[in-house]
């Protein structure tokens, strides 16, 4: 955690970790502490984070504005190139429209292949971002005269986008309001690291939510591959994780949102215990992942015959079993042999418990009180990953304001195209970006305090909602059949 100093200076103190991480920090804490209050340059990530992750860092900061400015422009252009070739060929029904696909060898309708044979071949110019979907404005009878513009604005929209973000992570944007000038120095290689962090992630999500505006889905194939990398870059260093305000002897302080913040972090968590519930959630998203088909209306026995040889004989399931072995070993093994990488495993295991399982049981609450689906399980994985990124405590605030984001979405794209129905997905990814953006505001200033007063109120609320807000639809359901009778 840093505080501010009398002096000016900015020290770290471990008042947040429990003690297994204490003991195996204290040595390399107790090394650098002289170096890092005269060579403040090595930055704060050298303290806790490996050599080469601070390394990184502090190579990119060295050099100039302008030549971040420049780079960042380049590689959200890149980003949004790679964003473009995703969202056509990762969904359930791909298209040829990414200039890196041969689509002469791309199997066509016969209607389609008659358009595509008179047209010239793709060449190297039309794989140019921006400039390549303009010159591929010759494919629009294929594809629909405007197809090419909503790429073209993806990879100039990410090209702004970057460096203004870093330049506003930089200065201060996720840190608490009001800290002073040093502190921002301190974190200056944290926030550069959760710039990139969340560059990554925007250009997924980004993916995410047009694959979902065009198909009304959003496939595994985005989404297990982005959970995965953030346990790992979790596991790498704590430091991955948002910043928050935590009170150490009536001083104000900051330190990555880990799993038990706001509290001190409970000794649980590096316990046995804690190790179980790690490997209890990895095994649960990996069965939720598996091919789940329950039918009851030959009776029980029928059903659970259909669900297991279902189960079974789908090819996916060999794979899924390879995942939870190979996770599980690796959970054990970070909790052996690294207790900060450990740390930052189960926060990112428990952002991804709570976020996914948030969708998950409103979906089979509404689904079951309304009898139609709410949600399809892709936003479940989606949030699973969202909340292994940002952790449970962000997973909840993008889940609450997401209904906010998905007026906003609902305008845009009714003026757009007329069409009011639109898929959850991409609700909740612009509340994940408003919550990521305004941390400061949504959680240091409000939710953290609710966590504070609250305690564990918010647990026993969390486990009366659902069946409470199952009994209000299921009412309301009636209620509306009673009164207002379908016309068939």
């Amino acid at each position: 955690m840093l505080l501010p100093t009398t002096d000016g200076k900015v020290r770290m103190i471990d008042l947040t970790f429990p003690s297994p991480v204490v003991d195996s920090m204290a040595a390399t804490l107790n090394a650098s502490q002289a170096i890092f209050q005269n060579a403040p340059s090595l930055g704060l990530l050298g303290e806790i984070t490996p050599n080469w992750l601070a390394g990184w860092m502090a190579a990119w900061l060295s050099f100039s504005p302008s030549a971040q400015t420049l780079v960042l422009a380049l590689l959200g252009i890149v980003g949004g190139a790679l964003a473009n070739h995703i969202i056509p060929t990762w969904c359930w029904y791909p298209r040829p429209i990414s200039p890196w696909v041969n689509r002469e060898r791309w199997p066509l309708l016969p209607k389609f292949q008659s358009i595509s044979d008179a047209l010239p071949a793709r060449t190297w110019m039309d794989r140019i971002p921006v400039i390549g979907w303009i010159r591929l404005r010759r494919e629009s009878e294929m594809f629909g005269r405007w197809f090419w513009i909503r790429p073209m604005l993806i990879e100039l929209s990410l090209a702004i986008v970057l460096p203004l973000m870093q330049r506003a992570y930089l200065a201060g944007q996720l840190l608490p309001s009001g800290v002073m000038p040093a502190t921002i120095a301190a974190c200056t290689d944290w926030m550069a690291l959760l710039f990139f962090i969340h560059a990554a992630f925007l250009i997924w999500l980004v993916a995410a939510t047009f694959i979902d505006f065009d198909e009304r889905t959003i496939p595994d194939s985005l989404t297990i591959p982005g959970t995965i990398v953030a346990l790992i870059v979790g596991t790498i260093t704590p430091f991955a994780f948002l910043p928050g305000l935590v009170v150490a002897n009536s001083v104000e302080g900051i330190a990555p949102v880990l799993a038990n913040h706001p509290y001190g972090l409970s000794p649980f968590w590096s316990s046995p215990n804690g190790l179980f519930t790690g490997l209890l959630i990895w095994a649960v998203w990996c069965f939720a992942l598996a091919d789940r088909r329950f039918y009851l209306r030959r009776g029980w026995s029928k059903a659970w015959g259909y669900f297991w040889f279902g189960l079974t004989r789908n090819p996916s399931s060999k794979f899924l079993v390879a995942t939870w072995l190979v996770g599980s070993l690796a959970i054990i093994s970070v909790y052996l042999s690294s207790p900060i990488g450990w740390i930052g495993l189960i926060t990112s295991l428990t952002g991804l418990a709570v976020g996914g399982g948030v969708i998950w049981v409103v979906r089979l609450v509404c689904g079951w009180a309304i009898q139609m689906e709410a949600m399809g399980f892709g936003d479940v994985t989606l949030m699973a990953m969202i909340g292994a990124v940002i952790g449970w405590h962000g997973s909840i605030l993008a889940f609450f304001l997401s209904p906010i984001a998905g007026l906003l979405v609902v305008m845009v794209v009714f003026v757009i195209n007329r069409d009011p129905r639109t898929p959850y997905g991409p609700y909740l990814c612009v509340g994940t970006l408003l919550v990521v953006w305004f941390w400061d505001d949504v959680y240091n200033a409000r939710f953290r305090t609710t966590l504070l007063l609250m305690g564990d109120v918010l647990l026993w609320m969390a486990i009366v909602m659902p069946p409470v807000l199952a009994g209000m639809m299921w009412v309301t359901r009636k209620l509306r059949l009673r009164f207002i009778p379908d016309p068939e």
